[in-house]
């Protein structure tokens, strides 16, 4: 009970925050590009409980968590409404749109690891910080790299769409209702872990640590 409790203190904060930018940015890319869906449904927000969903957000993570030991987690936001007719130029302009969630877990894990990097460098010896930040970094270098997978309604799914021609493009948007379940079937028989998220997960800690790397000879 007390390493759940050092867990959801550690993941928390992390979490909640990877969310809730996740969704607020798929809501600004969307408002520059022309539809304001979001922000008329006051989801533009960078309020979490905007965006927490009750059974995706914290029923459905805590549940994995017991029943795999905390070998597996999985979660989800409410997304936000986007109407892509409205986009000026909806075929390009969702690409954007859908990157938009990614790009903003990204950019969260290279802000914890440059944390971790002046927290170091101003001599911080509180070991909780440094679980926080490397929580960060996990939490959201995971959600970048499976929001990519290339399965609507996942981000990756929706850049494909948009990158796809017609009539491709048309045939892969039907698999939306089913993508959850597609995506859930490939976690669990370990195919999409092989295959797309270890790899994947590598790369992106590589890219953040070259990022890093000239902040980390500066400090």
């Amino acid at each position: 009970m007390n390493n759940i409790i050092q867990a959801i203190t550690v993941y928390a904060l992390p979490v909640l925050f990877a969310i809730t930018l996740h969704e607020a940015a798929h809501g600004y890319a969307a408002r520059h590009f022309g539809d304001n869906t979001a922000y008329m449904m006051g989801r533009l927000s960078l309020n979490p409980a905007r965006h927490i969903d009750p059974i995706g957000t914290i029923l459905v993570p805590l549940v994995l968590y017991f029943a795999t030991g905390g070998s597996f987690l999985f979660g989800y936001a409410k997304p936000v409404p986007v109407n892509f007719g409205a986009l000026r130029n909806p075929k390009r302009d969702m690409i954007w749109v859908a990157l938009a969630g990614p790009l903003s877990n990204f950019a969260q894990a290279f802000l914890y690891g440059l944390a971790m990097l002046l927290m170091n460098r101003l001599g911080v010896q509180e070991v909780y910080f440094y679980d926080v930040a490397r929580a960060g970094i996990l939490v959201n270098l995971v959600m970048f790299v499976f929001n990519l997978f290339p399965i609507p309604p996942l981000d990756g799914g929706r850049v494909l769409v948009g990158l796809l021609p017609l009539r491709q493009a048309l045939a892969l948007s039907r698999i939306e209702p089913y993508g959850f379940f597609i995506v859930m079937a490939l976690v669990l028989t370990n195919i999409a872990t092989t295959v797309w998220l270890i790899p994947l997960m590598r790369l992106s800690q590589n890219l953040l640590g070259l990022l890093l790397s000239p902040f980390g000879m500066i400090l």
